[in-house]
């Protein structure tokens, strides 16, 4: 699928015809960086892909260790021994696979055979991620709608768009744009 450039209220935008999505990328200029959801893209460094995941567990598990020596707690007691190797391979692994763009699922689309024209909503996908500015958890439910035109998204896809764009440290403003861009991007 394809998107196009069009007009929606006066503001350029951008138009995937196919399930009717338009993004308003004048409002998003206009808010500039003073908006923290003005950004659709998660802030990453250029090189945030230079290291392998391996060597970014090596990392992150050397400095979590450090952060719980500092805690005074007793890494040689059998049960926090391998507590900063599994953290540090939770936030690379699961927990912020989201960050890396070869885990983005592939968006299936299907031929609109029933020239179905009614909204169709996936409820209640469960939804975690993790706050941007503390690093705590977030919990909930997102709800996907959209109305077809042409194409219709395999069901399945809504939910996995949705908990990729969980898995990286988010703010709800900035997920809602990144799932809502995806979607206009097919």
């Amino acid at each position: 699928m394809s998107y196009t450039n069009g007009t929606l209220n006066g503001h350029d935008v951008l138009q995937n015809p196919a399930i009717n999505t338009s993004v308003d990328w004048a409002t998003i200029e206009e808010l500039g960086d003073l908006h923290v959801g003005t950004s659709i893209d998660t802030p990453m460094r250029d090189d945030a892909f230079e290291q392998t995941d391996g060597e970014k567990i090596a990392i992150i598990e050397k400095h979590f260790r450090q952060i719980m020596n500092t805690l005074g707690l007793d890494l040689t007691d059998d049960s926090l021994n391998g507590t900063p190797h599994r953290v540090a391979k939770m936030f690379v692994k699961e927990i912020f696979s989201g960050l890396n763009p070869a885990n983005k699922p592939k968006m299936t689309v299907f031929d609109n055979k029933f020239g179905y024209d009614q909204i169709l909503v996936e409820k209640n996908i469960t939804l975690h991620s993790t706050c941007e500015h503390h690093f705590l958890p977030i919990t909930g439910k997102a709800h996907v709608a959209y109305i077809p035109n042409g194409k219709v998204i395999g069901l399945s896809k809504l939910n996995r768009i949705v908990q990729y764009f969980g898995k990286r440290p988010q703010v709800q403003e900035r997920l809602n744009m990144q799932i809502l861009v995806s979607f206009a991007m097919l």
